[in-house]
C-alpha cells in the first residue's frame, strides 16, 4: 500500500499522522518525507520537492511505503505529479490531516479541489480531523469542510477519523520511538524510583513513566482512526 500524506497548509499533524498512525499499521511500510526544509534528523529519507522524478521512480520499487509531504513542496509537487501523467497512480490513497482552525480548514478544502484536479478520484482520499476535542461535534468544529465536501459531492469524511491534541507526540519527537512499544514495556518504573539515589534520576524515570500512560491512553485512538480510514 502506496499512502501520501499531504495538505498545503502547516500544522495540521502530517508528520503525526503519517508516522505515528499510518507507518505502525501498514505492514512493512518504509517512510518517505519530502520536504526540503527542517527535515526530523530521525526520519527514514529526505528528498526535495522537485526531486519528484527520482520519487515516482522509487515507488516502483517497493509495496508499502508512507510519504509524508512537507507543505513547503506541495505546490511543486503537484505540478511535478500532473507533468508526470499518471503519476498519481502510483498511491492508492492520499491522507489530508486538517484542524479545526479556519485558514488550516480553508487550505485542506484547497487540497482536496487541487487533487480532484489532477484527476485523484473523492474514493482515494481520506480526511483526519486533528486536534479534536473529546466532547467536540466535528460536523460543527469543521463545518466549511463539510460543506465544501457536500457542495462539490465528495465521498464523506468519515468524522471517525480523529485525534485529539497530545503532549506524547512532542515527547518523542526525534526519538524514532513506537508508541506501540512503550505500551509494552512492562518496566516496574515505580520500583525504580523508589530505589533511585538521586532526584535527576527520579525524574528521568518520572517521565518513561509518564511517556508510557501517554502512549497507552493514545494507542487506542490511533487504532481507531486507523480503522475508520478503511484502507484496503
Amino acid at each position: 500500500m502506496k499512502v501520501a500524506v499531504i495538505n498545503f497548509s502547516g500544522n495540521v499533524g502530517k508528520t503525526t499522522v503519517a508516522r505515528h498512525l499510518l507507518v505502525p499499521r501498514i505492514a512493512g511500510a518504509e517512510l518517505i518525507a519530502v520536504e526540503s526544509i527542517n527535515a526530523d534528523e530521525d526520519q527514514n529519507q529526505a528528498v526535495r520537492g522537485s526531486q519528484f522524478g527520482e520519487l515516482q521512480e522509487y515507488l516502483q520499487t517497493v509495496d508499502n511505503v508512507v510519504v509524508d509531504i512537507g507543505a513547503s513542496n506541495v505546490e511543486d509537487l503537484l505540478a511535478l505529479m500532473r507533468k508526470y501523467r499518471g503519476s498519481h497512480e502510483d498511491f492508492d490513497y492520499f491522507v489530508i490531516p486538517t484542524v479545526p482552525a479556519l485558514k488550516q480548514q480553508q487550505d485542506t478544502i484547497a487540497t482536496l479541489a487541487e487533487l480532484a484536479r489532477i484527476g485523484i478520484p473523492a474514493t482515494k482520499m481520506r480526511v483526519v480531523f486533528n486536534q479534536v476535542e473529546d466532547d467536540a461535534r466535528i460536523s460543527e468544529l469543521f463545518a466549511s469542510l463539510f460543506a465544501f465536501i457536500e457542495q462539490h459531492q465528495f465521498a464523506p469524511a468519515s468524522t471517525l477519523c480523529k485525534l485529539g491534541a497530545n503532549e506524547i507526540y512532542e515527547r518523542v519527537k526525534g526519538s524514532g520511538v513506537d508508541l506501540a512499544e512503550l505500551v509494552r514495556d512492562v518496566t516496574d518504573y515505580k520500583a525504580q524510583i523508589a530505589k533511585a539515589s538521586g532526584t535527576v534520576e527520579k525524574i528521568a524515570l518520572a517521565q518513561k513513566l509518564a511517556t508510557r500512560r501517554l502512549a497507552t491512553g493514545v494507542v487506542p485512538e490511533l487504532d481507531a482512526c486507523f480503522a475508520a480510514l478503511e484502507l484496503h
